[in-house]
């Protein structure tokens, strides 16, 4: 059976996701963020063992593992792997998310019932001109939708379903993994790689179908404290040093017109403030730092540094500390030694009719960390779009489309073995 011919059970199943709350907490310090996030996780783990994956399991940490076992006869088929994050991000409401499907949508705005006021337009979404004709799935419009990532989940729901009703399809083991916390970047701090056991991987949650993601920034946080001296104000006279005043001194340093994410684009970097908090004897500024070059981290941060040392100058007696913190790094890094990873992918996307276009992300996803922890793992389209908003949007036939292009995937890997 062609997979042209087959009953699809993407829509179903991600329809029913989304209104299950995932939201993860970057402010939690337990793993995962959020014990709701298991709700939707524990719903996964049943309807796989349905489908016929009997190892499915729920880990305390909030992984879903499960495997479609193989039907090759070939001993040498590499283990692939199959990721997408269950967490929908903390930005904007996933609490009584009620998704819409606009059945053969003819390109005109779509308004959102809840709230008339957000409309999903092909001014602001270009890629919707794409789409015209699309069934298109979209929230109310007092919450985002949740395509990001349960695009992926229900993508891969659907390709493990197809595969075990269809046994003539031939591949090789594949394992199936759902994280917690992505959206936090926590996303695979607990994953077990040895129990995973796979030697190659793919997320799902990419965005415009045939795309193909295998590059992203490289990315640091770093964290400057300014220490002052308390004193009494009204005997303060050559004793206060004010902590708050420096700290604002120093962001007030940061250049206007260049090095900001709101000022860069394509394969720019950026030094990005994202918290600020103080009182008068200690301030913090809280920075994430990205480039695709990971040696231009170090170049930002000493320019970084260079302001701080700058601000100190200016207040006698601050104190300055600046602390790095690595968050991951770029996955071409590790996919350069591996090339049949993307170039297989790009052959699925082939067969699925498809160009496969090879971007690069301005942001990060699990499949960077996967790379650097021993599985290069390469980023898929999903069709989920205008994420993190109001206005978020995924296409029934994108989303089919990538189950297409996996299982065209799974076959390559195994032909090739």
């Amino acid at each position: 059976m062609s997979i042209a011919n087959y009953k699809h059970t993407v829509t179903e199943r991600f329809m029913r996701y989304v209104q299950i709350d995932t939201q993860s907490d970057p402010a939690s310090p337990t793993q995962p963020s959020t014990e709701k996030q298991k709700d939707l996780s524990r719903i996964l783990v049943e309807e796989l063992k349905v489908i016929g994956v009997s190892d499915a399991e729920l880990d305390e940490y909030g992984y879903v593992y499960g495997t479609i076992p193989a039907t090759s006869g070939k001993e040498n088929v590499p283990v692939l792997c199959f990721c997408s994050h269950v967490d929908t991000a903390p930005d904007c409401s996933g609490f009584g998310v009620k998704p819409i499907l606009h059945e053969k949508w003819n390109g005109q705005p779509i308004v959102l019932p809840d709230d008339p006021l957000v409309v999903i337009n092909t001014n602001e979404h270009p890629y919707l001109l794409e789409r015209i004709g699309d069934d298109i799935i979209t929230a109310s419009g007092t919450t985002l939708l949740g395509a990001d990532d349960k695009a992926g989940v229900a993508i891969i729901m659907d390709l493990a379903n197809y595969l075990i009703q269809h046994p003539e399809v031939k591949h090789g083991k594949i394992r199936i993994l759902f994280t917690p916390d992505e959206e936090v970047g926590r996303g695979v701090n607990k994953v077990d790689m040895k129990k995973l056991g796979a030697d190659f991987g793919y997320t799902l949650d990419g965005g415009e179908r045939g795309h193909l993601e295998g590059e992203n920034f490289s990315a640091d946080a770093v964290m400057v404290t300014f220490n002052g001296i308390s004193a009494h104000p009204g005997y303060a006279k050559g004793k206060m040093v004010n902590a708050i005043k420096a700290a604002g001194t120093f962001v007030s340093m940061l250049p206007h017109g260049e090095w900001g994410p709101e000022f860069t684009e394509g394969m720019e970097g950026f030094v990005h403030p994202v918290h600020m908090e103080g009182m008068l004897e200690k301030a913090t500024v809280q920075f994430i730092i990205r480039d695709f070059d990971t040696a231009k981290l170090a170049t930002h941060e000493q320019r970084l540094k260079g302001l701080v040392d700058k601000t100190v100058a200016m207040f006698p007696g601050i104190h300055a500390e600046f602390t790095i913190k690595e968050q991951y790094r770029n996955m071409k890094e590790v996919l350069d030694h591996h090339p049949r990873v993307m170039d297989y992918a790009a052959e699925a996307y082939s067969r699925a009719d498809m160009q496969a276009k090879r971007i690069s992300i301005r942001g990060g996803t699990d499949g960077a960390r996967l790379s650097f922890m021993g599985l290069p793992c390469p980023n898929i389209f999903t069709g989920e779009m205008g994420i993190h908003s109001k206005q978020e949007y995924v296409s029934v036939q994108d989303m089919e489309k990538a189950v297409e292009t996996i299982v065209h995937l799974a076959q390559i890997w195994e032909e090739k073995a």
